[in-house]
């Protein structure tokens, strides 16, 4: 699948080609000489440069005392950022980033180089693979500004029933999604493929047609995106523009190894952090002893209970297993996680395609959305990288057997890859998700490197219901591609469409046991072919190991804010809530400490 242009479309891939390689330059001798410009904001530093912050006579905006902050915040994605940046305005602030950061990374920055961060499985790489026990591949971040930087994009916010369901204040909520609209979120720019899959949704009864909008309304829509319309990204990284410089330390490659705990009072009261430098130095940072000052968990579904667990926050038997000292036992912690199942229909086109990440949806009555992507953003530089085996473009031309995946086989792909033409790459992605689904898992520790991932399953299509409303998508999808609207692009009929089924069963990259003719069952179609799309949450519930103001159940001065504490992913993609959580919680937070009158 390739970026095929002509016309304006050629003029603007060779303006964005060239602007590319200059930024890019410029970048790196930025970074040579000056690394505050290549951290683009002067707060932002290695780990290794830390020291404890000054005394309270020095430090702004009512500073900890004895050289503390008044919040730590341990992860610098989606929700981290916005929250940091909120917090920031009116207490002094640390927040911690295990990766690098997204400024100069044309793997993060640009969406043509979408799949490669997700195919890099380097240490160094923005996203970190991990292979659920299920057989499933999939990524968490490792890069300031979190999952936002090596998404699809798509920005749309959660309905008004989740808003009422998890208790949030309507006012406060919609004046924070708009904090995070104006400042990295764009009204896309409508490409041929999300044209026909609008109107095929259209054509098999997804409606009404709901035109551009952020909010989640039954039918079909346009989203919002991240990417500009030079398609570069914007990521959570870049509301950090909004905080008080003065107030806010960021730290990236700081990598949490646990939060401590004082443990002399009647519950453990959480102090400070331990952390890992670049070079592998260890810091410990302290809280103020001002009251109010916490420590506030934003590592995402996996990275949040697994700290708890590494910090002595679990379940008795999980925490002896790994000779882990007991903190508080809290059998809940790393329960209860949920990954909306995912499942793709490769459309080959009669021509080439040009590149769209997400940008329309069909949001059904029977508990699936239909999204689509196209193209391949293909460079001199991600023609060298085997893309399907966790990327986006997962299982196109990836047609090797799961017992023969191995490294050897994948650098051979790499090698013939290079000489295949880029016509090669047509075709377009019709993705069905599972919305609300009610099979669940849990992560475990394998040991006590929080560099690893631990143990993590999804159990996807456990449960009966979650099967069924994958059938009834896959029927859905069925009926559009042999819509009037993809003749455009390929003849498809009955057995046309069978074939496309077979070859997803045969082509999807996952560790699954496959089985043939999927066509006569699309129970077992849906079963086979399942993928992720990075929507997985959980871990740290609402009610269970957090309260409804995500303190930490137990203990005093610890908050989880991020998306380990959803029942269930917000909108057919949850970015935008979980930036808006963030922005949410902080102005919460100030408003308690300060008054609700203090302006944010």
């Amino acid at each position: 699948m390739a970026l095929v242009c002509s016309g304006d479309s050629a003029s603007l891939y060779l303006y964005v080609v060239v602007w590319i390689t200059t930024v890019l330059s410029f970048c790196q001798g930025m970074q040579d000489e000056h690394p505050a410009g290549y951290y683009r904001y002067p707060f932002i530093r290695p780990a290794s440069s830390f020291s404890p912050p000054p005394s309270s006579a020095a430090w702004h905006a009512q500073p900890g005392g004895e050289g503390g902050y008044d919040y730590i915040v341990v992860g610098g994605g989606t929700a981290g950022c916005p929250l940091a940046a909120t917090l920031s305005r009116n207490y002094s602030v640390l927040l911690l980033e295990r990766g690098g950061t997204p400024f100069a990374n044309a793997n993060v920055s640009f969406m043509q180089n979408f799949h490669i961060s997700l195919a890099d499985v380097s240490a160094t790489s923005a996203s970190q693979m991990f292979v659920s026990t299920d057989g499933v591949f999939n990524s968490r971040a490792r890069v300031l500004g979190g999952g936002t930087a090596i998404n699809a994009g798509f920005y749309t916010r959660a309905s008004a029933s989740y808003i009422k369901s998890v208790g949030w204040d309507d006012k406060l909520v919609n004046e924070s999604y708009p904090w995070i609209e104006e400042q990295i979120v764009h009204q896309p720019r409508l490409m041929p493929w999300q044209k026909a899959v609008r109107d095929g949704l259209l054509e098999v009864g997804i409606s009404p047609f709901n035109g551009f909008t952020y909010d989640h309304k039954y039918g079909t829509k346009v989203g919002g995106t991240i990417f500009d319309k030079f398609g570069r990204r914007h990521t959570a990284a870049e509301l950090l523009a909004s905080a008080n410089p003065d107030n806010l330390h960021v730290l990236i490659h700081a990598t949490v190894q646990k939060i401590e705990f004082d443990k002399s009072g009647k519950r453990p009261k959480a102090i400070g952090v331990v952390f890992k430098d670049e070079n592998g130095m260890m810091h410990r940072a302290v809280l103020s002893n001002r009251a109010g000052s916490e420590v506030i968990v934003s590592s995402g579904a996996i990275g949040s209970p697994h700290l708890l667990l590494l910090s002595g926050i679990g379940p008795k038997a999980e925490l002896e297993k790994s000779n882990i000292p007991m903190v508080l036992e809290n059998e809940f912690v790393g329960k209860d996680m949920v990954d909306n199942p995912l499942n793709t229909i490769f459309v080959p086109t009669n021509g080439p395609i040009e590149q769209s990440l997400i940008q329309t949806v069909g949001i059904t009555k029977l508990g699936v959305y239909i999204e689509a992507s196209s193209g391949f953003g293909q460079s001199s530089d991600s023609i060298h990288w085997d893309h399907g085996i966790a990327s986006a473009e997962i299982g196109q031309l990836s047609t090797i057997a799961p017992k023969q995946r191995t490294h050897a086989a994948i650098h051979a792909y790499r090698r013939s890859k290079r000489n295949l033409p880029h016509e090669a790459f047509m075709g377009g992605f019709i993705l069905e998700k599972i919305a609300r689904p009610l099979s669940k898992g849990q992560i475990s520790l394998t040991n006590t490197n929080v560099d690893d991932n631990p143990s993590i399953t999804f159990n996807y299509f456990s449960h009966p219901a979650d099967v069924a409303r994958c059938v009834d998508g896959i029927r859905i999808v069925e009926k559009m591609l042999r819509s009037k609207h993809f003749t455009n692009y390929t003849k498809i009929d009955k057995k046309t469409t069978d074939k496309l089924l077979n070859m997803s069963v045969v082509a999807n990259v996952n560790l699954i046991p496959k089985h043939t003719n999927d066509t006569k069952s699309l129970e077992q179609f849906c079963k086979d072919t399942v993928i992720t799309i990075w929507h997985y949450h959980g871990g740290c519930h609402v009610g269970k190991v957090v309260g409804p103001d995500y303190r930490v159940l137990g203990v005093e001065r610890l908050r989880v804010v991020d998306g380990s504490t959803f029942y269930d992913s917000p909108g057919t993609n949850p970015q935008a809530t979980v930036m808006m959580m963030g922005r949410y919680m902080g102005v919460k937070i100030l408003r308690e400490r300060l008054g609700k009158a203090a302006g944010v």
